[in-house]
């Protein structure tokens, strides 16, 4: 089942700057869940902070009522949480598989020492997931990439490698860090079936993201930031029709034009 987020008063400060706010919301198990708004308005500091690479100054992060603010990612990982990032950190000169490979570190029995001696259970185990990791790759089209290096690959590709590598961790809680962004329109739609197919799965997922198109195409409520603020939580379609977005996205004339 996938797990619950309550993100309670975050805030977040860097030499003094107030990055993010007193910000506050709650994604429920199973949803697809987006944080929108424009340029600079603290939605990656966000996601950052979430996911354990920041540590708030204030404020409450709970997975399925456990508190996690302040956990680096390894704990994060066996709380179900993984992440992806708007330019995917790949081993470039590793091959497509191998880079999916190192989204099981969370799930790797034993210790550095029983890995080190290649005890029998460490090898079935490393067997079972490079053959889940192969059939992650079949699933979403990648399997014809498997032994190639990831730096002969798109950007777009990077991306789906990226994608595979977080769902070898067996995550309930999925964060997307802008996923279409530089993609085409055509793979912009397979990306919506993707997630579609990834919350079937039972994972809740949070999507930071500009494209309106898809965050209106999956998102079940957003909340939208500005300048590290909560601005509004409700419906896509919501919130593009709200006069304080607009404001935010386009400045106050385009409000007063759509009056």
């Amino acid at each position: 089942m996938g797990a619950r987020l309550a993100v309670r008063d975050v805030s977040l400060q860097f030499g003094g700057v107030e990055v993010l706010e007193d910000v506050t919301f709650t994604v429920e198990a199973g949803q697809i869940f987006g944080l929108v708004g424009p340029n600079g308005a603290g939605k990656t500091s966000l996601f950052n902070c979430v996911s354990g690479h920041y540590r708030p100054s204030a404020g409450s992060i709970t997975i399925d009522d456990d508190e996690v603010l302040g956990s680096p990612p390894a704990t994060l990982a066996r709380h179900g949480l993984a992440r992806t990032f708007q330019h995917p950190a790949l081993q470039l000169r590793e091959t497509v598989l191998e880079n999916v490979l190192l989204g099981a570190h969370s799930r790797l029995p034993g210790g550095a020492v029983e890995w080190s001696l290649r005890l029998p259970r460490t090898v079935r185990s490393e067997k079972a997931l490079r053959r889940e990791a192969l059939d992650l790759l079949e699933s979403h089209g990648l399997g014809w990439a498997a032994k190639t290096r990831a730096d002969e690959l798109s950007h777009g590709l990077h991306k789906g490698v990226e994608l595979c590598r977080a769902l070898l961790m067996k995550p309930r809680l999925l964060l997307l860090d802008e996923p279409a962004a530089g993609l085409p329109h055509s793979e912009v739609e397979q990306l919506i079936e993707t997630v579609r197919r990834v919350r079937d799965d039972d994972i809740t997922v949070v999507i930071v993201e500009h494209n309106m198109g898809l965050i209106s195409a999956l998102t079940d409520r957003v909340v939208v930031l500005d300048h590290g603020r909560k601005l509004m939580e409700g419906s896509a379609a919501e919130a593009q029709s709200d006069s304080r977005v607009i404001e935010a996205y386009l400045g106050k004339d385009a409000v007063d034009d759509a009056a």
